[in-house]
């Protein structure tokens, strides 16, 4: 069925398509992006079309405008357990994130300052932290092999002269869940500001900031059936960032630019479907995520999962597989009709292994045969069996290759 080219490593050279055009296509790539609910677009449009004045103007239409994003605020932040003073309006989880530490540490200019995060973030935390290295120390907490931070010695970690803790709440690569609340008590008792990337983790656990301990909570809605390039920081009324947007007075004088009140609409309207029916698609989805973890498991000698096999999101299953490349079970993935991820959407095209497995003590020779498998609250139990087999002939065939 596959013309193949496996062993062309790089997107560029891309194998030749399948045979088969109007196979149907499988997504299976759910932590990289959700499709946009159909109810989240009709609450949109009229943001776009007849609603579409600036809410900074003083007239009908920017009071119409203010109105929606007052209205979108209060919403959100009920169902997050904030206070509306709480919630900065951004353009995703990594400008949240980026705002949440840089904006810190550009309000302090001590010498001495260190920020603390583990070694499993995502890029948007860790690359930003490698970019203030001139600004603050940025010293690497302890995690084990499930990528769970090493609580005992985080408590050894925290000292007078850390600045900022940041811990990613749910594992966009390898699914692990953190023990936030713990982790967050712990930098309350040290008098140590809490940040938390809960992009992943927003789309599949429910959310009280005010009771979790954490002081920054970055998220976005295309995680969870809302448009991209639109996100939120949840921020203590007690922290104070330095603008890294500047302009006008919007968001609290925090993030300046006129603020986006379709896609905040959207967003809203994402979220509150979200709610409505969070355990009922978390229970689908952790139903379909075991058959994958036993499936392959089973069925693929060699084949390993990463993560915590229980402390990980419903929707979320990753492996590494020996004596194959992610790139090569990608790309004949997606000629079979089947859309995965060889790890964090954000390394796509990278052929070198993630830092996140590595952390975790996961051999380069191995760490390098990585993929990622997300489901979504309509993915059927059929795509997912029809999938491990499919996978199963690909591996096999590689492997003799």
């Amino acid at each position: 069925m596959i013309i193949s080219a496996f062993k062309m490593s790089r997107w560029s050279k891309r194998a030749i398509i399948t045979a088969g055009k109007n196979m149907d296509r499988v997504y299976l790539d759910y932590a990289a992006t959700t499709p946009v609910d159909h109810q989240v677009v009709q609450s949109m449009t009229p943001y776009f079309e007849s609603n579409f004045g600036n809410p900074s103007s003083i007239h009908f239409m920017g009071q119409s405008a203010e109105h929606a994003l007052t209205s979108a605020r209060k919403n959100l932040c009920m169902l997050m357990g904030a206070s509306t003073a709480e919630l900065i309006f951004t353009s995703g989880g990594t400008e949240s994130d980026n705002l949440a530490i840089r904006g810190l540490a550009a309000r302090k200019k001590d010498s001495n300052q260190k920020i603390l995060i583990s070694p499993v973030e995502h890029p948007a935390v860790s690359n930003t932290c490698n970019q203030l290295c001139g600004e603050a120390e940025i010293v690497k907490m302890r995690v084990d092999n499930y990528g769970l931070i090493d609580i005992d010695n985080l408590q050894k970690q925290i000292t007078s002269d850390i600045l900022l803790v940041s811990v990613i709440w749910g594992n966009n690569e390898i699914g692990t869940i953190n023990e936030i609340e713990q982790i967050g008590k712990i930098c309350r008792e040290k008098n140590v500001l809490f940040h938390t990337d809960a992009v992943q983790a927003a789309a599949h656990l429910k959310i009280n900031f005010a009771k979790s301990n954490i002081d920054l909570l970055s998220f976005g809605a295309h995680k969870f059936h809302g448009p991209k390039g639109v996100g939120g920081l949840l921020m203590s009324k007690d922290v104070q960032l330095i603008p890294q947007i500047t302009g006008g007075s919007q968001e609290n004088n925090t993030r300046a630019g006129t603020s986006n009140i379709p896609l905040i609409k959207g967003m809203e309207k994402a979220f509150i479907l979200l709610q409505d029916e969070l355990e009922k698609n978390n229970l689908h989805k952790k139903h379909l995520r075991d058959i994958l973890i036993e499936g392959i498991t089973n069925n693929i000698p060699g084949s390993y999962l990463t993560g915590h096999p229980e402390k990980r999101l419903p929707n979320h299953a990753s492996f590494v597989i020996e004596g194959v490349r992610g790139q090569d079970l990608v790309i004949g993935m997606d000629m079979a009709g089947y859309a995965i991820s060889s790890g964090s959407a954000c390394k796509v095209g990278n052929p070198s292994p993630s830092q996140v497995l590595l952390a975790i003590g996961i051999p380069e020779d191995l760490a390098i045969g990585a993929i990622r498998v997300t489901v979504g609250k309509n993915t059927k139990e059929v795509e997912v069996r029809t999938f491990i087999t499919e996978l199963s002939k690909l591996v096999t065939t590689l492997r003799k290759k």
